[in-house]
Parts: C-alpha cells; structure tokens; sequence
C-alpha cells in the first residue's frame, strides 16, 4: 500500500533551522494534498502547513507563517517542509500527511508518515 516516509528532525537550538522531507510511495503522487502537522507533549494534534496537488496553493497556521514553507516536488514524489527561525513553543513530533483534500484539519488527512522528532532548545 502508498507510505509516507519521513526524515528530517532532530535537536537544534533557538533561531536554528531545519528541513524535513516525506517521500511517498504510491503514484501519482500529484493525486494527493499533502500536509504536516505536529503533536506536542499534552496538547493535540494540529495543522501545520498545507499543500495542494498542483502545488501552487499553500496554507498555514498563524503560529509558524511566516517561518515555515512547505513545497512539494512532484518528479520525486516528495514534499518538504522547510523551518526557520524555530521556537521552543515548535517543539514537537512532526507527521506528514496525504489526503485527497486541499485542507488545514487534521482530521482530513487519511495518510500519516511515522513521525519525526523536532526538539528545539532555548
């Protein structure tokens, strides 16, 4: 079946930046919307940032716009999500996500990476 494979992640200081990247498995890729959300210790899942199929549409949640910028490379079945200026308050586990709507809840998405630890450092 179509997986998501994330990498990226990991520990890196105030102001720091980091890329994480998801590669799909299934084809076409450009079928689906995809999207990363972030799970943080004691709080709920929440949206991130959003991509449409084309690409040309992009979304946000107000506490990383800004700062985070999602893309997605089509030819290689990959999206990516690219961070800057990172916060404490950004620390979480990060989940790639693929759905067939172009969408900022979490509960729209019907396809999740493994996850990847972002831990941001004061």
């Amino acid at each position: 079946q179509v997986q998501l494979v994330q990498s990226g992640g990991g520990l890196v200081q105030v102001g720091g930046s980091l890329r994480l990247s998801c590669a799909a498995s299934g084809r076409p890729f450009s079928n689906n919307a995809m999207g990363w959300c972030r799970q943080a210790p004691g709080m709920e899942r929440e949206f991130v940032g959003g991509v449409a199929r084309s690409g040309g549409r992009t979304a946000y949640a107000d506490s990383v716009k800004g700062r985070f910028t999602i893309t997605r490379d089509n030819a290689k079945n990959t999206v990516y999500l690219q961070m800057s200026s990172l916060k404490p308050e950004d620390t979480a586990i990060y989940y790639c996500a693929a759905g067939p709507i172009y969408s900022s809840r979490t509960d729209q998405y019907s396809l999740w990476g493994q996850g990847t630890q972002v831990t941001v450092s004061a």
